[in-house]
C-alpha cells in the first residue's frame, strides 16, 4: 500500500464581485429599451381598447335616442377632451410604430440586434408626428379654427 500525499494546495483567487447596474430611482423595472417598449405597448393597447369600446357604445346610442346621442357628442366638443384627442392620437402614433417594430424584429434576422436602434426611431418618428399633429389641433381646440 503506498500512500501519496495529497497535493498542495494553491491559495484561492479572489472572486470577484459581479457588476451591479445602478437603478433608476423609484422604479421596479430593471429593463432597457425593450422592456419598456413592451409596457408602452401594454398600456397604449389597453387605452385604445377602452377608446374604441366608448366608441361603440357611443355611436350605438344613435339608434337608442338621437337626442341622447346628440348630447353625448356635445360633451365631446370640450377643451378636456380635446386634449383626450391628443392623447389618443398619441397612443395609437406609438402603437403603431412600436407594432411596426416588433414586426421587424420578428421578420428579419438582423432585428433584434437592431432592436434598440428601432426602438430610438420609432420615438423619433412618434415625436415627428405629434410635432406636427398637436399644434394644429390645438388651435383648433382652442382658438376656434
Amino acid at each position: 500500500m503506498t500512500s501519496q500525499a495529497a497535493p498542495p494546495e494553491s491559495p484561492a483567487a479572489p472572486i470577484p464581485e459581479p457588476k451591479r447596474r445602478k437603478l433608476p430611482a423609484g422604479t421596479l423595472y430593471r429593463g432597457r429599451e425593450g422592456m419598456w417598449s413592451w409596457v408602452l405597448h401594454r398600456i397604449t393597447g389597453t387605452a385604445i381598447f377602452f377608446f374604441l369600446l366608448v366608441h361603440i357604445l357611443d355611436t350605438a346610442l344613435i339608434r337608442i335616442s338621437p337626442e341622447a346621442y346628440d348630447a353625448v357628442i356635445g360633451t365631446y366638443k370640450t377643451e378636456i377632451m380635446g386634449l383626450g384627442e391628443v392623447a389618443l392620437v398619441a397612443a395609437i402614433g406609438l402603437h403603431a410604430l412600436n407594432g411596426l417594430r416588433i414586426i421587424a424584429i420578428d421578420m428579419f434576422s438582423w432585428g433584434p440586434r437592431a432592436q434598440r436602434a428601432m426602438f430610438w426611431i420609432a420615438i423619433a418618428l412618434w415625436i415627428v408626428l405629434l410635432v406636427g399633429f398637436v399644434p394644429r389641433h390645438l388651435m383648433v381646440v382652442f382658438g376656434g379654427h
